[in-house]
């Protein structure tokens, strides 16, 4: 009752249940265990925060209304009543045209859309942001596509200003709310397990620290000292002792010098080691944008490269498996971009590779020639981090391929490769628990060597 004894058109918004209270009876009753956070845990860009699932909320209720705005440009905002949300008013706005071919223009302005409505809201004390769902499919823009870019927007942003709103309300339709169900844990994951269950699903692009969208194209590089002598500043860079790796992530972030002169410089060998490292990060940050800025969803979907567990030792065990690449099928540029989009955030810690190379053909086999590349693309962390790489169900011809590989052609990783005749071999490196194993890997196996028990002897071949 308002106080002339009027029915209120208000519900109090501390009457409605919020994402983060909104956890099924499988997530609260999951294992204690799973849910404790290790330091050597790969955590998600998106954190598991409590606090920030408080404050979204859904509201079914408001999209009858907003027919009687009579239009609203892209970019506009206009203001309708709250209805039965705890806001007098809300404010609103219209999302772009989505074309494919660009693409690029149009997740900058539905960015745009919900980052000023945010600042809006921000700059006007408003404590409660109803947003509905600013794309549409009269608009063409595809709906998984925009959640994205609307629950990463809103992450960010109250990751930055969340002292000055207090209640983000998604008002979504019942066609709306299966995808917005679906995406939330990715950005608000409810438990350090639904984090960790996120991860590989999260996009290959999910923008800067800000949610906008990252186009490599528009970064201009600017050095430290533009017009230096690359020679001179090896002694200082090594005194800064800070990775200046992340530079290039903003307009006019970075630039560098000529890139033909440079390349010319290599050939003649004057080049500096210092000079050759910068310029390999340079290459790598560029390969590393292009890949966070790609769509690689088909890539994924094969399921051939994978995060589990971690080893005795602790450290990050990485999956690929080999019959799961269809490398006459795919763009191979693509899986390079693929694999440093996955790898970037594992190979800052130590880690290990199990590579499955069980019941592949020559339709699934890497061949030497993207294999350097990869190894020369990928920064000296990859390479520095990585302990083990275990070799599984290998043939014949595969041990010599590989024997010439690590001596001809990449240094340094010879002695890091473990042939693996049987899952009893791995599981003295790895426990069991610790992999989630192709059903088919573990068919051949018991088929080929008997089945695997929890316990068994350590194998003096690791």
């Amino acid at each position: 009752m308002d106080p002339l004894g009027a029915p209120s058109q208000f519900v109090d918004v501390d009457t409605l249940p919020s994402w983060g209270s909104s956890c099924d009876d499988q997530l609260n009753a999951s294992n204690t265990a799973a849910d404790t956070y290790h330091e050597e845990t790969i955590r998600s860009p998106f954190l598991y925060n409590k606090d920030i699932n408080g404050k979204v909320f859904f509201g079914p209720d408001l999209k009858e209304d907003l027919q009687k705005l009579k239009g609203c440009r892209t970019g506009e905002a206009k203001l309708t009543k709250g209805f039965n949300l705890a806001a007098r008013f809300i404010i609103h706005t219209v999302g772009p045209k989505y074309k494919s071919r660009y693409r690029t223009a149009a997740e900058s302005s539905l960015y745009s859309c919900y980052r000023n409505v945010l600042q809006l809201a921000k700059e006007q004390s408003m404590s409660s942001v109803g947003f509905c769902v600013i794309n549409s499919a009269k608009r063409g823009y595809p709906l998984e596509d925009a959640t994205h870019i609307a629950l990463r927007t809103v992450r960010r942003f109250l990751e930055i200003h969340g002292e000055t709103i207090e209640k983000v309300v998604f008002a979504v339709s019942e066609l709306e709310e299966a995808t917005y169900r679906k995406l939330l844990p990715l950005y608000f994951p409810r438990s350090l397990k639904e984090e960790s269950r996120s991860l590989p699903f999260l996009p290959a692009d999910i923008g800067n620290a800000e949610g906008e969208p990252v186009v490599p194209e528009r970064q201009i590089r600017i050095s430290e000292k533009p017009g230096a002598p690359e020679d001179n500043q090896e002694e200082e860079d090594e005194g800064l002792g800070v990775d200046l790796s992340f530079i290039g992530s903003h307009a006019f972030a970075r630039m560098e010098g000529d890139i033909d002169k440079q390349r010319r410089l290599i050939l003649q060998g004057q080049l500096s080691e210092a000079a050759l490292q910068k310029q390999h990060q340079r290459n790598y940050n560029r390969w590393l944008c292009q890949a966070r800025s790609e769509d690689l969803s088909d890539i994924a979907s094969l399921k051939a490269l994978y995060q589990t567990g971690v080893d005795n030792c602790g450290r990050t065990v990485m999956v690929v498996v080999g019959r799961n690449i269809p490398v006459t099928l795919i763009d191979m540029d693509k899986a390079l971009l693929y694999f440093i989009h996955v790898m970037d955030h594992i190979a800052v810690k130590e880690y290990v590779l199990v590579y499955f190379h069980t019941l592949t053909s020559e339709y699934n086999h890497l061949d030497s020639d993207f294999l350097k590349k990869l190894y020369d693309v990928v920064d000296v962390k990859y390479k520095r981090n990585l302990k083990a790489v275990y070799f599984v169900h290998p043939t014949f011809r595969s041990k010599v391929s590989t024997w010439f590989f690590t001596t001809f052609s990449v240094s340094g990783l010879k002695d890091k490769i473990h042939h693996v005749d049987s899952l009893h071999q791995l599981f003295s490196a790895i426990s069991p628990e610790q992999i989630d194993f192709p059903p088919f890997v573990l068919e051949y196996d018991a088929r080929e060597n008997g089945p695997y028990y929890t316990s068994y002897p350590p194998s003096p071949d690791l």
